[in-house]
């Protein structure tokens, strides 16, 4: 029986450009207890989709059916969808951080909740919020009840969400990325307790993500949106191990989990439309492989006798596109010769109770010249700090860290500035690490200016030169970060890394909270500059399927020592330590093929 029907929506957003067409005639359905994931890149129309039937973008135009048990939301007054909220539909966002009030408690917080919905003391409202914090694992539930959201892991506040979001017993969760960012073991974690909170409460989840192997764990069904439209939805298990879409199809060839280690990604070509002006015809034309001359008209949705349906013209399994050829090396690096060798490296912090808290643990490690190193553990491992201690950032207590056998201990603020020609970041957020306020050529030609390189029209021709060697468009130096896609911002983080030639790159999280596609990208980007430029990367990423395919060997960090250091293949193939068996066990499966033939059982709409 269907807990959510969706009709025909339409969504558009007025905007100073015009309207924004953000959901474009989407039906769909989702079965009371069953677990629904929703899955595209971003600007595709999943969290407008969500949002819409929460009622919370109160400047949209809708039109269609929004039917939750039965009754229309859509047509509800303002006062009757606030009480739906929370108390029958709640919602776990992606970013708790911002979703929780940073001067409440978080005890207050769910409290608050509860008797919004419901006339309850204060004593029983709090018993009730304790309850459920024990529920999602919160360890001491009953102190931390008291505690300030920023007191929390990124984890915990995930919990303390999903605590939230089950404090009236809804008969809809709705979770928006709940698991962007998180370690694997994390996300694990996260997941397994939605899925006891499913069982244990009756709930039904659907659930937002663009990792398709999380979805392909946990969900029953899913459907994949593109553009604003619904392209392709059924069975997790047919529609990602045998997509009938080449929008699919495409998205699953983008993924490190789907690929050989070292091989280059197929990343999608080109980039998704503008939702201003939607193309004619499939949505997804002017980027498929398989495009045809009738994809110009509007394509039926065909079915399938599996239960997938397909918006598309295509009636045969979707061709997979030739893989890029690898550059040729223009450098030959040498993997017997050390560019960075950390020797016995401690960091301590001093803290108000006297106590010095060990972030770093008698951390010894070499970087050789031209490899990838990966760096992978939880959050809090340290691995960030000892990015940080290698680049000069955090002076360390106790040990040694020699850059081309130099010791960095002794060097002086002049000499540092020169070092530091040789060793750039390139940070997890791209947003957050460029100025807003500053045009993009500043930005990446900044490393010229501090060093006194070059100027004038000199500076502009090199980052000009930088912005092509990226995959940016040159002409548009004079633009500001806000105008750029997320992963175009990563490229200009990347230029501005590599602008003095460094010997090596330090690359915290660099594609995390990317799409697949542009995960892709990025990483067949820095494959390239590699190769061609004999960089020596350092990356950090919770990723094992990325830091499998791009990491030559990889060190495994916790409580901040490293306890296994090998080869990528080796540590992944045969694990020693009991920390590294459960990193590689919570981290997602590969998503396996069905290999079975479909047989088409009716096709509508279109131009048939």
């Amino acid at each position: 029986m269907a807990i959510l029907d969706v009709r025909n929506l339409v969504v558009d957003i007025p905007t100073e450009d015009g309207a924004v067409h953000a959901v474009q005639d989407v039906s769909f359905t989702v079965n009371e207890g069953e677990f629904f994931g929703i899955v595209g890149e971003s600007g595709s129309g999943k969290s407008v989709l969500v949002q819409s039937v929460m009622g919370l973008i109160p400047q949209s135009k809708r039109t269609g059916q929004v039917l939750f048990q039965g009754e229309d939301l859509l047509t509800l007054s303002p006062e009757a969808l606030r009480q739906k909220r929370g108390a029958k539909i709640s919602m776990i966002f992606q970013d708790p951080l911002s979703s929780l009030h940073p001067q409440y408690t978080v005890g207050w917080q769910i409290v608050e909740q509860i008797r919004a919905h419901e006339r309850v003391s204060k004593e029983a409202a709090k018993a009730r919020a304790i309850e459920l914090l024990e529920k999602v694992r919160i360890p001491d539930a009953a102190a931390r009840f008291d505690a300030y959201p920023h007191q929390f892991s990124g984890g915990m506040r995930q919990r303390v969400m999903i605590a939230m979001s089950l404090s009236l017993n809804p008969a809809l969760i709705i979770a928006d990325e709940p698991t962007t960012a998180l370690d694997s073991t994390v996300q694990a974690q996260i997941l397994d307790l939605l899925a006891e909170m499913r069982q244990d409460f009756g709930a039904t989840v659907l659930m937002i993500s663009h990792d398709l192997g999380i979805l392909s764990r946990v969900a029953d069904r899913v459907m994949v949106m593109y553009g604003g439209r619904k392209l392709e939805s059924g069975a997790s298990d047919s529609v990602l191990g045998n997509p009938a879409h080449p929008y699919t199809a495409g998205l699953l060839r983008s993924s490190s989990f789907n690929r050989a280690p070292g091989t280059p990604l197929i990343p999608i070509a080109g980039r998704p439309p503008s939702l201003l002006s939607p193309p004619s015809g499939c949505v997804f034309r002017d980027r498929c492989p398989n495009a045809m001359d009738i994809c110009s008209e509007a394509p039926p949705l065909q079915r399938y006798d599996d239960g997938t349906e397909s918006l598309c013209w295509l009636t045969v399994p979707p061709v997979e596109p030739p893989a890029p050829e690898l550059p040729p090396a223009e450098i030959i690096a040498s993997s017997d010769d050390t560019i960075v060798e950390v020797e016995h490296l401690t960091l301590t912090f001093p803290q108000r109770r006297g106590d010095d808290r060990t972030v770093l643990d008698d951390i010894s490690l070499s970087v050789r010249r031209g490899e990838t190193l990966g760096l992978v553990g939880e959050s809090g491992c340290g691995k960030t700090t000892l990015a940080r201690a290698i680049a000069g950032l955090i002076p360390p207590t106790r040990g040694v860290i020699r850059f081309d056998g130099e010791d960095t201990a002794g060097l002086t603020g002049a000499e540092w500035r020169q070092m530091r020609r040789k060793v750039q970041v390139v940070f997890q957020d791209p947003f957050g690490s460029l100025n807003p306020k500053r045009r993009v050529g500043s930005i990446i030609g900044d490393p010229f200016r501090i060093h006194r390189v070059a100027s004038g029209e000199a500076r502009l021709a090199r980052v000009q030169e930088l912005m092509e060697i990226v995959g940016l468009n040159p002409e548009h130096y004079n633009r500001f970060p806000s105008q750029f896609s997320g992963g175009q911002r990563q490229r200009i983080g990347i230029a501005r890394a590599i602008a003095l030639n460094p010997e090596l790159v330090i690359l915290d999280e660099p594609v995390s909270a990317l799409d697949v596609s542009i995960q892709a990208q990025v990483l067949n980007l820095l494959d390239e500059l590699q190769r061609e430029l004999g960089l020596t990367y350092l990356f950090i990423s919770h990723d094992l399927a990325v830091v499998r395919h791009v990491c030559d060997r990889i060190a495994v960090m916790d409580g901040g020592r490293i306890i296994e250091l090998g080869r990528a293949e080796t540590v992944y193939g045969a694990p020693q330590q009991a920390f590294t068996k459960k990193l590689l066990s919570a981290a997602a499966p590969e998503i396996p093929r069905v290999e079975r033939e479909r047989q088409l059982v009716s096709a509508s709409g279109g131009a048939l």
